[in-house]
């Protein structure tokens, strides 16, 4: 099953996919409808059962007539894994050898839909289309062999970046350390750091959704054919097969640090394999801030995320 969250009537609502691209209300055929998303995750699967008879054999309303809200409308926290896609081995020239994560601010999602709105200011702006993973059951410290049994469904998210902005809050700067060998002086080491306050977490720098589709109805998730179009132009056609570490081994890995909790997002990382017209082409090409949109994102078994453009 596949379940979305949509405005309506000034109201927040949860929808369960009818059909290929349709939405049925919930709370229009269900007395006791979850009123969020959270509670549909919380039900488990003995709420995903009473849904599946609620809409069975039901007609629902086109995608493109709703007002899509993410998913999870105010995620706890969206954890995104830097640069963890095969095609960056040869970029990488140091790193760490386990998943290195930022945090992106949950008020920069956005629904399917709704427009990314950009100041001039911003810079260059590109896509970055990813496999979202959306956390069902709390956890710490959770051994990879039970990584999954945390997992309760996919979305795709487009986990928009500016470069101009990143250039602009990069620190090339002398950390000071404890001397090695004598711990009561110090020494500077020359460092570079960039925060993604900006760069990342700007307003309506996250379009996700349009559905959250639950892990049983996804055979393999890292089999999933990641494809980003820009005005209609295939910029990006990928797998998720190419994710170096898997979503057991990033799920595991984050609870170590920090507690997941029901309805966290975990973007697994930029598919990035060019597949354009123009050879080479990649999303960094995409200046959405000069060339506009709409941007799309299409994950097979997941559906499509489309955003159109604004200047504000």
């Amino acid at each position: 099953m596949k379940f979305g969250t949509i405005r309506k009537n000034d109201r927040d609502v949860v929808v369960a996919g009818v059909g290929h691209d349709t939405a049925l209300v919930l709370e229009d055929v269900m007395d006791d409808a979850p009123k969020t998303m959270l509670e549909v995750i919380a039900g488990g699967e003995a709420m995903r059962r009473r849904i599946a008879a609620a809409v069975a054999g039901r007609e629902g309303t086109p995608m493109d007539g709703l007002h899509w809200l993410p998913p999870v409308p105010r995620p706890g926290k969206v954890l995104c894994v830097a640069l963890n896609n095969s095609a960056n081995k040869d970029r990488i020239m140091s790193g760490p050898k386990h998943p290195a994560m930022f945090v992106k601010a949950s008020s920069s999602l956005i629904g399917h839909g709704q427009p990314i709105r950009l100041r001039a200011e911003f810079g260059r702006v590109h896509p970055e289309p990813e496999l979202a993973v959306i956390i069902g059951k709390a956890g710490s410290d959770i051994a990879p062999e039970d990584a999954m049994e945390h997992v309760f469904g996919y979305s795709i998210i487009n986990d928009l970046t500016s470069p101009t902005m990143r250039g602009e809050d990069t620190f090339h700067y002398r950390a000071i350390h404890p001397k090695e060998g004598d711990a009561s002086t110090i020494e500077y080491v020359d460092t570079w750091v960039s925060y993604p306050g900006r760069y990342k977490c700007a307003d309506t720098f996250g379009p996700i959704g349009p559905w959250v589709v639950a892990k049983e109805a996804v055979a393999d998730p890292h089999d999933l054919t990641v494809r980003c179009e820009h005005q209609g132009e295939l910029v990006t056609e990928d797998n998720t097969t190419n994710l170096f570490y898997k979503i057991r081994d990033v799920v595991s890995f984050a609870s170590t640090y920090m507690a997941l909790e029901p309805g966290d997002i975990i973007s697994m990382g930029t598919a990035l394999k060019a597949a354009g017209a123009t050879r080479g082409k990649a999303v960094q090409n995409i200046d959405l801030n000069q060339l506009g949109g709409p941007i799309s994102v299409s994950i097979s078994e997941l559906g499509t995320l489309s955003n159109p453009v604004e200047w504000r």
